[in-house]
């Protein structure tokens, strides 16, 4: 593809409107990209109804499309607006179209969805392929257990998708730990354009402070727990400070992050029955959770693809309590790592004893830190995608040769 412009152009895709994996993924590969590429600008298209509180590099913008949220029942529903779910997708597929039409793209990334949701970024993903952008779908490491893989992409002609529309595929871990597409019937085609990148790399800018100091804390080791989104991390919350609760002499204090998807019902709960507590510090969210991570004896999570990658960046001690439904990703991806020793998992058995969580909580500072296992390329992820991305902007009348960097499936 022929470059257009001095200045490329960068549009990444995520679907979601719930939870804060996919717009930290995203956001993550668009900060590193613009501080190595001078020459790029990056737009997000997300529904996020939280994309503006995160801080985005110059030259990284995005659009918020409106948000949908998933049902129990599987259904789909408008987030904010009083319209129906069809409306609200046609309204979504109609922005996604015209932004894409008038940003122009050089590449064009989607994240975990190849179709996006319910298919609204088909007629877009044609419309670029006959532009000749290239068209990259990034994956996380696990999707989900390989039986309800198999069927929920069959249920969005997916693999269709992959060997039609994309010209590569990126799969943000290593190879040597998980296949994200294991137990799929994965055409010869396809294989060759997934580029393993390593997991992506999170760092702390010194001075970045968390949002609400804590002096009761300051100085003095402590656990950080953390739900992500939070719209599922209660029976986490509630386990820890049960533990508390029962064992006011825990050695280390605790920071708990709840999550800004988490019910706001709970989330008081939760708050008032830390405040009774002297070990513990409850806070909602804060967009500058590094600054957390970084200073933490250890890190008590439930297991998302993020999360797992703070870990391994910040070199932490971890106690990992996945959840099981509606994915199993969280269970797949924790039973690996720390089958490898890269970190320690609790399951919850649905009884949560205080005294089985005490007694993680007390071992969790001296446990191996993920270091200690080495795993060549672990952590290069944001560096392979930088170099796979300067190929594309340094050639201008060839694809790039993407077997040089990343690895070959």
């Amino acid at each position: 593809m022929a470059r257009k412009r001095a200045h490329a152009r960068l549009l990444i895709y995520s679907h979601d409107s719930f939870g804060l994996g996919h717009l930290r993924r995203c956001s993550a590969i668009a900060n590193s990209l613009i501080d190595h590429h001078k020459d790029l600008s990056v737009l997000i298209l997300s529904g996020s109804p939280i994309i503006g509180s995160f801080d985005f590099r110059t030259r990284v913008d995005f659009v918020r499309i409106p948000g949908v949220i998933k049902l129990r029942r599987g259904d789909y529903t408008s987030l904010s607006l009083d319209i129906g779910v069809d409306e609200t997708l046609a309204m979504r597929a109609s922005i996604i179209r015209h932004t894409a039409e008038t940003f122009d793209p050089d590449i064009l990334l989607v994240d975990k969805e190849p179709l996006g949701l319910r298919g609204e970024i088909k007629d877009t993903l044609t419309m670029l392929k006959d532009r000749g952008t290239p068209l990259v779908l990034g994956l996380r490491d696990v999707m989900d257990s390989p039986e309800h893989l198999v069927d929920e992409w069959r249920r969005k002609n997916a693999m269709p998708a992959l060997q039609e529309l994309y010209d590569h595929i990126w799969v943000y871990g290593l190879e040597e730990i998980i296949n994200p597409l294991e137990g799929l019937h994965v055409p010869q085609s396809v294989r060759q354009k997934m580029r393993y990148t390593g997991y992506l790399r999170r760092e702390w800018v010194h001075g970045a402070a968390p949002l609400r100091p804590m002096p009761e804390i300051e100085n003095e080791p402590y656990l950080l727990v953390t739900t992500g989104g939070g719209g599922d991390g209660a029976s986490l919350i509630d386990w820890v400070l049960r533990t508390y609760e029962h064992d006011p002499a825990m050695t280390h204090p605790a920071v708990l992050v709840l999550g800004p998807f988490m019910a706001s019902n709970l989330q008081v709960q939760f708050i008032e029955r830390a405040a009774r507590l002297n070990r513990v510090h409850a806070l909602t969210f804060d967009s500058h959770v590094e600054s957390l991570l970084a200073n933490a004896a250890g890190i008590v999570a439930m297991g998302g693809y993020n999360l797992f990658c703070e870990i391994l960046s910040f070199d932490k001690p971890s106690l990992i309590v996945p959840r099981t439904v509606p994915r199993l990703e969280q269970y797949i991806r924790t039973a690996r790592a720390q089958e490898l020793g890269l970190v320690n998992m609790l399951v919850d058995d649905g009884t949560r004893s205080p005294r089985k969580m005490a007694a993680a909580l007390r071992e969790l500072p001296g446990k191996p830190r993920p270091s200690e296992v080495h795993f060549p390329g672990l952590l290069d992820g944001l560096s392979v995608i930088n170099a796979m991305v300067d190929q594309w902007l340094n050639m201008p009348t060839m694809a790039p040769d993407l077997s040089v960097v990343g690895q070959t499936v």
